[in-house]
């Protein structure tokens, strides 16, 4: 195999995982082409996936591809199997040191030790996305946030709705989405990565990913490039937001801002707006 060299997305290479709001899924049995515009699109964090996406007989081969693109030209996150599968035996003895590996998600975590166990059969270091997508997972989402080797939650929404029956009505959702939110806070994780919004663009798109961050999540998976622009720029702080916090510390550094209750936690979150808007290239001097 002759291996290709992969040019990433300066600005969203340079960009921690913690913070990042895109989350783009690519087959692993993608070609060239297809992973190439992945890489240089605007998304802040490429999936090679190996799971849903991957169809069962080009499993094995597209892991052997993947690895082979890891080690030379390309840096990705990758999406293994469910634990307990044969393929996810394969998976992270297959990904186990790879050098252009960020780190993995999960398919269908259910327990903790499912994390903390992948974790250990890896680099020493490699961060874990928890992929919540089953009832049994979501009761256990706090014990899960809080494993050795976790790193972030992510909501599989199709699946999980599958294993419930719940609707894909925004208020029937909203019970497993403040789930996520409150065990990352508990599990002190950045905030969890929302589903994605399939076949959603323009003012559609804008409008699911209000409900994303009403609920508290920060990020977001999507399955096609052209809606990262969309949901970067929504899940990031807003005009507004950016002024306020510009006016509230500002105030702050001139001390003449009355101490009531409300202070300490208003300063938190315009610091936080703060840090946020400069990671993201959006703040004013």
């Amino acid at each position: 195999m002759t291996v290709p060299h992969f040019h990433r997305n300066d600005r969203a290479a340079a960009l921690p995982a913690r913070v990042s709001r895109t989350w783009l899924l690519v087959s692993a049995a993608a070609d060239e082409e297809t992973i190439a515009a992945a890489l240089e699109s605007e998304a802040d964090s490429i999936l090679l996936d190996l799971e849903d996406g991957c169809p069962e007989n080009l499993k094995d081969a597209s892991r052997e591809k993947i690895v082979q693109l890891l080690e030379n030209s390309m840096t990705a996150w990758v999406r293994i199997n469910t634990m307990g599968t044969e393929h996810w035996k394969k998976d992270v003895q297959a990904l186990n040191g790879v050098r252009g590996l960020r780190g993995v998600m999960l398919a269908t975590t259910e327990h903790p030790d499912q994390v903390t166990r992948t974790a250990m059969m890896l680099a020493a270091g490699t961060p874990v996305i928890a992929l919540i997508e089953s009832a049994v997972g979501m009761l256990n989402v706090v014990d899960i946030a809080r494993a050795p080797g976790t790193f972030r939650l992510a909501f599989g929404v199709g699946d999980y709705r599958r294993d419930t029956g719940v609707s894909a009505d925004p208020i029937a959702l909203s019970y497993a989405r403040s789930q996520l939110v409150l065990a990352s806070r508990a599990g002190e994780l950045p905030g969890p990565i929302d589903g994605p919004s399939v076949g959603k663009y323009g003012g559609d798109l804008m409008k699911e990913c209000h409900y994303t961050t009403m609920h508290g999540m920060t990020g977001k998976l999507l399955l096609d490039p052209r809606q990262a622009e969309t949901i970067n720029l929504t899940l990031a702080p807003s005009d507004e937001e950016i002024q306020w916090a510009q006016e509230m510390l500002n105030e702050a550094g001139g001390g003449n801002v009355p101490k009531d209750g409300s202070y300490l936690p208003r300063l938190a979150r315009a610091r936080k707006v703060s840090e946020l808007a400069k990671t993201y290239g959006l703040w004013r001097s």
